[in-house]
C-alpha cells in the first residue's frame, strides 16, 4: 500500500460557463473543434479522505444526507448509489494501489444543490482525485487530473456531458479553453486580464438559483441527437455559440462589459435552439423579471433546464436587481471570481 497521508482534505471550484458551452461535447469538438470561455467562482466541491486500519469502506455525501458502507473490496457496482465516490475510489485503487482495496471514509459536500449548472459533479470528481493524488503522492498535474475526471465520468460511468467542467475545476481562474479537432487534445489558456476590467465584470455579475435542479443528461442527449442526425439548426446554433465565445473573449480582454452582455444575450438565443428543454417557464419568468429590473442580459449556466441563471447588470443597479429576484421567488446573490484550481492538504 502506498498511502503517505491518511487524513486529507481537498476542494475544487465550481464554474460559470460564459460562452461556448456545448461545443465541448466530443461529438462536436472532434469534428469542428470547440472553444469555451469560463470562470471559476467562490462555490466549491469538497472531499475528505480518512484512511482506517481496518473495517469497511464508508462513502458519505453530507449535503445529500446519504452514506453507504461497503465491504473492503473492489467488487461493487460503480453505477449504483454514490457513483462518483465509488468510481473514483475503485479506479484509484485499481490503477495506483495494485488492485488492493483500502479501508477508508470518504466524505463530500458541495456548496450548491445538485443539478445547479455550475459543473458541480465534475468539480466533485476532480476534488476526489486531488485528495487521492496527495494521499498517494501521485505525479498528477491539472491536465492529468482533468483528463482522469473526464475518463471516469464519461467512460467508466457513462455519464453524458462535455469536457469544460473538469478542466475548469482542475485549473481554476478565467480561462479560454480549446478542444481540438480529432480528439487531438485540450489547451487551457488563462486570460491575463487587467484588474479594473475584472473588478467591473465581477461587480456586474449576479447569479440566481431558479429553484429547479435539472438533469442535464436529457438536454445533452437532445443536442447530441441533433448533431448525429446532422440537424442543420442544431449545428448552426453550435457554430454561433462557438463564435460568441471568441467575441466574448475579445470583449473581456478590452474591458467591454456591455459588449459581453450583448454576446451573452445572443448566445442564450442560440443555446435555446440546440434543444427544446434548455429553457422552461420558471427560467423565462425570472429572466423577464431580471430584464425589467436592470439586467443587461442573462442565460442559464450549464446545459440548461433550470439550475443557476447568470446575469450581467450595471453595478449601481445590482443590489436592486438581486432584491427583486429574491422577492419573485429566485435565490439571487453576488458572486466572487476565484483563481486557484483544485487544492488538497493534509490534516495534522
Amino acid at each position: 500500500m502506498i498511502f503517505f497521508n491518511d487524513n486529507v482534505r481537498s476542494r475544487a471550484p465550481l464554474r460559470l460557463g460564459l460562452g461556448g458551452g456545448g461545443t465541448d461535447l466530443a461529438i462536436y469538438s472532434d469534428e469542428h473543434g470547440g472553444v469555451v470561455l469560463n470562470a471559476t467562482i467562490d462555490r466549491y466541491a469538497y472531499a475528505h479522505l480518512t484512511r482506517r486500519d481496518e473495517g469497511n469502506i464508508l462513502f458519505k455525501a453530507d449535503d445529500l444526507g446519504t452514506e453507504e458502507a461497503l465491504p473492503c473490496s473492489l467488487d461493487f457496482d460503480i453505477r449504483e448509489g454514490l457513483c462518483l465516490h465509488r468510481a473514483v475510489y475503485r479506479y484509484m485503487m485499481r490503477e495506483y494501489n495494485g488492485g488492493c482495496a483500502v479501508p477508508m471514509t470518504i466524505t463530500t459536500t458541495i456548496d450548491v444543490p445538485a443539478g445547479s449548472g455550475l459543473g458541480a459533479s465534475s468539480a466533485l470528481t476532480v476534488a476526489l482525485i486531488e485528495a487521492f493524488t496527495l494521499a498517494m503522492q501521485l505525479p498528477l498535474g491539472p491536465y492529468e487530473v482533468a483528463r482522469l475526471a473526464y475518463h471516469i465520468e464519461r467512460r467508466e460511468l457513462g455519464l453524458m456531458g462535455g469536457m469544460q467542467d473538469q478542466y475548469a475545476a482542475a485549473f481554476g481562474g478565467f480561462n479560454f479553453i480549446e478542444f481540438l479537432q480529432g480528439n487531438a487534445g485540450v489547451i487551457v489558456n488563462p486570460l491575463r486580464l487587467r484588474r479594473d476590467y475584472l473588478n467591473e465584470f465581477e461587480s456586474s455579475l449576479v447569479i440566481c438559483f431558479s429553484g429547479q435542479s435539472r438533469e442535464s443528461a436529457e438536454i445533452i442527449k437532445q443536442q447530441v441527437g441533433g448533431l448525429k442526425e446532422l440537424n442543420d439548426a442544431t449545428l448552426a446554433a453550435m457554430h454561433e455559440i462557438k463564435q460568441d465565445a471568441h467575441k466574448m473573449k475579445v470583449d473581456i480582454l478590452s474591458g467591454d462589459i456591455r459588449g459581453m452582455a450583448e454576446v451573452l444575450r445572443s448566445s442564450w438565443l442560440s443555446k435555446k435552439r440546440t434543444a427544446s428543454s434548455v429553457s422552461n417557464s420558471t427560467v423565462e419568468r425570472l429572466l423577464e423579471v431580471a430584464m425589467g429590473n436592470g439586467a443587461w442580459a442573462g442565460k442559464v449556466s450549464g446545459a440548461g433546464g433550470g439550475g443557476f441563471i447568470m446575469l450581467l447588470t450595471d453595478p449601481e443597479r445590482r443590489f436592486g436587481l438581486i432584491r427583486k429576484l429574491n422577492e419573485e421567488g429566485g435565490d439571487a446573490s453576488a458572486v466572487k471570481l476565484t483563481f486557484e484550481g483544485a487544492e488538497a492538504w493534509a490534516v495534522r
